[in-house]
């Protein structure tokens, strides 16, 4: 019989695995943030665009689905996180908002604006979209300053169970040096990812050229930042749970879940090697195009190792930095029993689903993007 134990954990897999999909497809905004920097001239530019305004909705649907997985599993978390946290998510939206608008109207007849000032709110979605999604993950392993009392909700005056404790509900997330670098180095990720997938799709060689110049720069700047964030995240305080329940500072925590869960060991270097692979192959082999199809599960597992650490092995995976007991853990923020098992029955079409994008995916992509290819179909 699946226990309630099992379900918690069962759905965390899921989150984790939302949260690999959703930043391996941060590739368009990366692959946005380049508009200007490898897209030279307007044929460039527009081969950019109209590459990443193929996939642009499979990204905003996958983080809006993450945030549904996360609410219909963790409750708790998701009102103490977008009920408190606004400012960061309303920044977030705010800038696929910008997406949207911008791929829409920027070729459209009667448009008095011209294209530069929509392909910079592109640019602008692609640099800040990354960094804030990653800044605030970021506090899953620094804690954010919130206060749960589940006994107000029999409080007919102010049933309410989470209250942030500072005004500025989000934003001092900045404020913590290694939630800016995880940002930093998410959205640096994003363009590597950007680059490769655009190298793969777009059939240009003045513009490959200097999409791989772009490539090699920006993953200077990821290993950089890589290696900032793990050397504090194996090195810093993690908030671990007791057996009594209750929340506990402990040394070198994070370090101590990646050796005590192997499995989450060879995700994470099997995942990084990976990566690294698609992204050194590419730069080394001038004929090599396909680096994205070994970054992209690279990436993918990645993440997921990350979530691993901070929700399993008895982890707090969202703690609170005023009141230590109010963290949030797999345990005593998730929906019922009843919800996750029939949850967990409709999760079962997931695989078909993926089947199903793949699919087209491969329909758009059999053929690469070209200049000749803009003049003949509807341009973003």
């Amino acid at each position: 019989m699946i226990s309630y134990d099992f379900l918690q954990h069962y759905w965390w897999f899921l989150i984790a695995l939302l949260g690999g999909l959703l930043v391996f497809l941060l590739f368009v905004q990366g692959g946005n943030a380049l508009i200007f920097l490898a897209g030279k001239e307007e044929s460039e530019r527009q081969l950019i665009v109209n590459s990443t305004g193929r996939k642009w909705e499979l990204t905003f649907t996958t983080l809006v689905t993450f945030g549904g997985a996360f609410f219909a599993s963790f409750p708790l978390f998701y009102s103490t996180s977008f009920g408190g946290a606004y400012w960061v998510w309303i920044l977030i939206l705010i800038t696929f908002v910008f997406q949207a608008v911008s791929y829409e109207f920027q070729s459209k007849a009667g448009n008095l604006l011209g294209k530069t000032p929509f392909r910079v709110f592109l640019t602008i979605n692609g640099c800040l979209a990354p960094l804030l999604i990653g800044t605030a993950v970021g506090t899953f392993f620094t804690g954010s300053p919130f206060v749960v009392n589940k006994n107000a909700v029999s409080d007919i005056a102010s049933p309410i169970i989470s209250r942030w404790a500072t005004p500025w509900h989000g934003l001092e997330a900045v404020a913590n040096p290694f939630n800016v670098e995880f940002g930093l180095m998410v959205m640096t990720l994003a363009i590597c990812l950007g680059a490769l997938y655009m190298i793969n799709n777009i059939a240009n060689d003045k513009l490959a050229t200097q999409l791989r110049r772009s490539l090699l720069i920006s993953f200077i700047a990821f290993a950089l930042m890589l290696a900032l964030v793990l050397m504090q995240l194996f090195t810093m305080e993690g908030f671990a749970v007791a057996a009594d329940g209750t929340i506990v500072m402990e040394p070198y925590k994070y370090l101590h879940n990646l050796l005590q869960m192997p499995i989450v060991l060879v995700l994470f270097v099997v995942g990084a090697l990976l990566l690294v692979s698609g992204v050194v192959l590419t730069l080394t082999k001038p004929s090599f195009k396909r680096g994205i199809w070994l970054t992209a599960p690279g990436t993918v597992m990645a993440v997921m190792a990350l979530f691993m650490l901070v929700g399993y092995n008895a982890t707090a995976y969202y703690p609170s930095s005023s009141d230590l007991q109010s963290s949030l853990t797999l345990s005593n923020s998730c929906s019922s029993e009843f919800t996750l098992k029939t949850m967990a029955v409709v999760s079962l079409i997931i695989p078909f689903v993926v089947a199903y994008i793949t699919y087209f995916w491969r329909q758009m992509d059999k053929k690469s993007l070209t200049t000749e290819e803009l003049e003949s179909t509807d341009k973003y």
